[in-house]
């Protein structure tokens, strides 16, 4: 029936594109307007000039900025905020990894994602791991939110929310191909096509949007064989709104989304020695692992102007994703041919220890004719499913009350989300190179569970201006109840005979405070503080949330296009969490977590833009942006943890892989017909193991800069030609050392595209 349920889905979605994409496209996208307050349900900030009303450090990069590079890799995206803590994976940014303010970095579990203020990960609450993440490439603009304004994007608040804006139904017809093609043989295709297609009464408006993306891959097996990726996404949008001589305007809005995925990808990096000889190299052990997904979204929302100040927003919403990653997990030298159980040793311990494991690093390479045992290689299928679902409303008034402007504004949300693990490995054996499947284990036998989660969440919060002060108090509470039930491995068919039932309930008062003082039209000052959370994740009693308290300080001045914008943070963190997951390593259980002590995370963060066009005298524009951020994040506490970034902890020891440093600056050039961008990020050198002083060679990621180049010419209004290239120097670097050994960035490529419009 799921199965039934998905194609019917993506024949929808393509009778609908088919129906709207024509082959005239436009210059142009023109997103609908948001009259609405910037509650939690909808837009946050939607403009560069709204962001000055954020009582925090916000970001916001629109369209336009993001078709400067027109990168479909959010890492590549985020890199012009200060604050995110970025590490790199696959090169493309598939499954991105994304922290801010010193938070956790994997899989992007630490902080609030969302599609339009849609709670996006697979499972919010009770596995955020993001192993799924919208298409970069077919969003309009991307929102940062740190600080006490953070609160309100919950339930995880201590470090701060990234919300992602999809293509808007435009209100005038408009349509739009873009179109690359590039090294590795990269692919990629951008079609939307919408607009009204009934403006007497109820007006009526459609968009049909679709995304595809793939490459072969710039890694190298060597056993032969694609290392890319191949994606579809579809979106389709119907927007009901009221006759436009209504005096009080109501729209209902329904958007549906299916992607899927599959990419070649794994989890087994590169030796130290392998990766200073031959950095995109791919061992053969690891030539059949394989990502497979598909995701789907339904949403509904409402939004109505009532009267008297008051506006409402209720939206339902539903997420479904299901995958399965195929990939190298252990090596068992003696080998067994099905269901023996958990055996060997991981690959995370065979490449972090190569002269310990040097016989089974010899079966992952498949060199000099070596055969090995059957069985030698173990390749789970990492087979999960998840659901979110939820309501939430929202409502706001806005008026005047004595002396001082008011909007108010309450929301609740009622949500549940669950993933299901049924995982088993499937055995092989090298022969020279070539994997040989010996053995199937039964299914359901190496993991076995489902992990659940209810939760209430209730905020509200007044924005108060009072001359040249605004007060923005507000609080946000969640009560979270979360549930596993471990079957167990004998258990396959979920009988249930030995089932083990933990539940655990969590809640929390999330207070925040955030001040903006005007100095004057140009300069203002803002500060704030709030409390951070994170809920636990479910299968331990009494298990302890992530907690902290967070202040900001900083001040912004703009005037006749400049901008600079100086903010220090100090987050006190009284219990940070970590999670064990196959991406981080440990010597515990999937899912089971650590509780790190007291940690303060301090920095600061800088960021500039101007147009150098004036003061040069130049006849095309020159925009100059830069961004830094400093950060230092360290333990209070000493510990002994199973969780592998952290192991032994000795009190001053620095947190891992939160980069001291980091920074990035971008010099446009902006003529009547042509245009580009150079763009440079640098990243300090990373500890990838909990520790202090020097960093040893072994957990150390050297520091890197690496340059980007996009170029276009405007042939006509409707048609644009450009050119860009990732990593314009060639620069080779490592990004990681985990999930296991050394994975390298991505290298130059270049790409070409043409634009079609109207």
């Amino acid at each position: 029936m799921r199965n039934q349920h998905r194609a019917m889905l993506k024949l929808v979605m393509g009778v609908l594109m088919t129906s709207t994409a024509i082959p005239v496209m436009a210059a142009e996208h023109e997103g609908e307007d948001h009259p609405w307050p910037s509650d939690d349900l909808i837009i946050i900030t939607g403009s560069h000039a709204s962001v000055e009303d954020v009582p925090g450090s916000a970001s916001f990069i629109g369209l336009e900025a993001l078709q400067k590079q027109d990168y479909s890799d959010i890492n590549r995206v985020l890199r012009a905020v200060p604050g995110v803590n970025i590490q790199e994976e696959d090169g493309f940014g598939l499954r991105p990894n994304i922290g801010i303010r010193g938070t956790g970095l994997d899989r992007s579990a630490k902080i609030t994602l969302m599609e339009d203020s849609v709670l996006i990960a697979p499972a919010p609450y009770a596995a955020p791991s993001a192993y799924y993440f919208p298409s970069a490439g077919r969003m309009s603009g991307v929102e940062v939110i740190k600080g006490a304004a953070g609160i309100k994007y919950g339930p995880r608040t201590q470090g701060g929310s990234v919300n992602l804006l999809s293509t808007a139904v435009p209100g005038t017809f408009g349509a739009l191909a873009d179109l690359r093609l590039g090294d590795f043989n990269t692919r990629r295709a951008h079609i939307w096509a919408g607009g009204p297609v009934r403006e007497k009464g109820v007006r009526i408006s459609l968009l049909g949007e679709g995304f595809f993306n793939s490459s072969d891959g710039f890694k190298r097996l060597d056993n032969g064989g694609n290392t890319g990726f191949d994606i579809q996404d579809y979106v389709v949008k119907l927007r009901l709104q009221s006759p436009s001589n209504t005096a009080h305007q109501q729209s209902l809005e329904f958007k549906a989304q299916y992607s899927d995925q599959t990419s070649d990808e794994t989890y087994l990096g590169l030796t130290d020695t392998d990766f200073a000889a031959t950095p995109f190299r791919r061992y053969s052990g690891s030539s059949l692992d394989e990502f497979t997904g598909e995701h789907s979204l339904f949403s509904a929302r409402w939004q109505g102007d009532l009267g008297k100040g008051f506006t409402s927003t209720v939206l339902a919403y539903r997420t479904d994703f299901s995958r399965d990653w195929f990939k190298l997990d252990r090596v068992d030298i003696a080998g067994t041919v099905s269901n023996g159980g958990k055996s060997g040793i991981g690959i995370s311990s065979i490449l972090a220890n190569p002269d310990r494991y040097g016989d089974e690093l010899a079966i992952l390479k498949g060199e000099n004719g070596l055969v090995s045992a059957d069985g030698a290689l173990l390749i789970k299928h990492n087979n999960r499913d998840y659901y979110a679902q939820g309501l939430q409303g929202a409502m706001a008034w806005n008026g005047d009350l004595g002396k001082a402007n008011h909007t108010i504004e309450a929301s609740a949300r009622y949500h549940e989300d669950q993933q299901d693990r049924f995982q088993w490995w499937d055995r092989y054996k090298s022969d020279a190179g070539t994997l040989v499947r010996t053995g199937v284990d039964a299914a359901g036998t190496e993991s076995n569970r489902i992990d659940s989660a209810r939760a209430l969440a209730l905020y509200v919060q007044d924005t108060a201006i009072i001359g040249r002060w605004t007060l923005v108090p507000g609080a946000r509470f969640e009560s979270v109840d979360l549930q596993r039930r471990d079957y167990g491995k004998a258990d396959p068919d979920r009988l249930g005979g030995a089932m083990k039932q933990t539940d655990n309930t969590v809640s929390a008062f999330i207070p925040g405070l955030g001040i903006i003082y005007d100095v004057n039209d140009h300069y203002a000052l803002f500060g704030g503080v709030h409390e951070g959370f994170s809920p636990p994740s479910p299968g331990r009693q009494n298990a302890r949330a992530e907690t902290a308290t967070n202040w900001e300080l900083g001040s912004r001045w703009h005037r006749d296009g400049y901008l600079v914008e100086l903010t220090g943070f100090y987050n006190a963190f009284s219990n940070m969490v970590g999670t064990v997951t196959a991406s981080t390593g440990g010597n515990a259980a999937i899912g089971d977590q650590f509780n790190g002590g007291k940690v303060d995370v301090k920095g600061v963060e800088a960021t500039a833009s101007m147009d150098l066009a004036a003061l040069l005298n130049t006849p095309f524009n020159m925009p100059l942006r830069f961004a830094y951020t400093y950060t230092d994040a360290s333990f209070k506490t000493s510990f002994q943890s199973g969780f592998e970034p952290w192991g032994a902890v000795t009190a001053g020891d620095k947190v891992p892989y939160i980069p001291r440093h980091q920074g990035s600056a971008a010099l446009g050039l902006e003529g009547t017909h042509f245009g580009g961008e150079l763009s440079l990020s640098y990243v300090s050198a990373v500890r990838t193991q909990a520790g202090q002083g020097p960093i040893p060679t072994s957990s150390r990621i050297q520091s890197h800069v690496v340059a980007d180049l996009s170029t276009y010419w405007q042939v006509q209004d409707r048609v644009r030609v450009s050119a860009s290239v990732r990593n314009l120097f060639d620069t080779r670097y490592a990004v990681a050392r985990r999930p296991a050994g050394l994975r390298p960035g991505l290298p130059r490529m270049a790409l070409i595209g043409l634009t079609l419009s109207y």
